[in-house]
């Protein structure tokens, strides 16, 4: 991470944190229901700051890599493979172009990885019901998960791209992924899913090199008992939660890859997204049965992405630009969402 990088990143980190820290000292002092109005207006105020966030990149894109001049443009253009050519006359116009390009990047990616987060949102909601939580301890287990997410986002994505920069082929790889997910989403799409707390991996490690309480302690992770500490069932679920976000960025952030190479990019949307996670949480929570039709959608567009991976050099060449990616990955997400919506199953209409 260059200098004039790592300035940019720095200021982005402590502006995260400075609004976590508000919402769990300010927002989060009690813990309790969240209802459906307040996650709504929570999502929209997410959803908000990720649109600021790509009107900045719009306006001012080259403070991300401290872009000065032609020669460090052209550097940056070569070195993340950006989809498009530099044919204006001048710095500024050639700026315009790159700008243009990465903030289209940079939303396209936040939407795949918002609309990726719905399915994630299933499986928390699962495990949640699975270990018993009290509805009121939700969102302050998430909190502390989004913050893990944060960091894990962070080692996996930088990783990632020092593996494609020198190792191409890895693009191949999770473009295998991708497509092997896609099938195995639609196929087993309406297989209901099933935790059982006691053979989950995660609490059979705890409960094999840890002290663990047998029952919650109100809000608290951890407790100490005749100065012994011990976790409480709410960390597990956390350790749970986070263990299912790993498995989840394994899709979620190659299907990024596949639209932008540039790790910061792929880093930001990533973390609007996760910002935004919590909220949709408890939106989805309430209606999570009436967009039957989603997972057919993600399906289709985790399988898109994948063989855009593999022919990305071809489609490139044929003119396929990031605006074009945009959206196909609307288009999916609108048909999915407007089908649940417009064509439910007879069984759904009379429940």
């Amino acid at each position: 991470m260059a200098a004039r990088e790592l300035i940019f990143f720095s200021i982005f980190i402590l502006f995260i944190l400075t609004i976590l820290i508000i919402d769990l000292g300010i927002f989060n002092k009690k813990s309790h229901i969240i209802s459906f109005k307040e996650a709504f207006a929570w999502c929209f105020v997410w959803i908000i700051f990720a649109i600021g966030f790509y009107m900045l990149i719009r306006s001012h894109g080259e403070w991300i890599h401290g872009i000065k001049n032609s020669q460090q443009l052209q550097e940056v253009m070569v070195k993340y493979d950006h989809p498009v050519k530099l044919v204006g006359h001048t710095f500024e116009e050639n700026l315009d172009i790159y700008k243009d390009n990465l903030s289209l990047e940079y939303i396209t990616g936040y939407i795949i990885e918002y609309a990726l987060s719905v399915d994630n949102v299933f499986i928390m909601v699962l495990i949640f019901l699975s270990f018993g939580v009290a509805q009121k301890y939700y969102k302050r287990v998430l909190f502390w998960g989004v913050l893990g997410a944060i960091i894990m986002r962070f080692l996996f994505i930088f990783l990632s791209s020092a593996l494609i920069q020198n190792f191409y082929w890895v693009l191949y790889v999770f473009g295998c992924i991708l497509i092997f997910t896609g099938i195995r989403m639609f196929i087993t799409r309406n297989k209901k899913d099933k935790i059982e707390p006691e053979k989950h991996p995660v609490v059979k490690f705890a409960s094999k090199y840890f002290s663990v309480h047998p029952n919650y302690v109100n809000h608290h992770f951890w407790i100490r008992e005749k100065g012994k500490l011990l976790l409480t069932p709410l960390f597990i679920v956390l350790l749970v939660i986070e263990f299912s976000d790993v498995l989840f960025a394994v899709d979620s952030v190659p299907a990024i890859f596949s639209v932008t190479k540039d790790p910061y990019i792929v880093f930001f949307s990533n973390i609007f997204a996760i910002l935004g996670l919590r909220s949709l949480f408890f939106l989805v929570m309430n209606m999570m049965n009436s967009f039957v039709y989603l997972k057919h959608g993600l399906s289709i567009l985790l399988t898109f992405i994948g063989i855009k991976m593999f022919f990305g050099e071809w489609l490139k060449v044929h003119g396929f630009t990031t605006s074009d990616s945009l959206y196909v990955v609307l288009f999916i997400l609108v048909v999915s969402i407007g089908a649940s919506l417009f064509f439910k199953p007879k069984k759904m209409k009379h429940a």
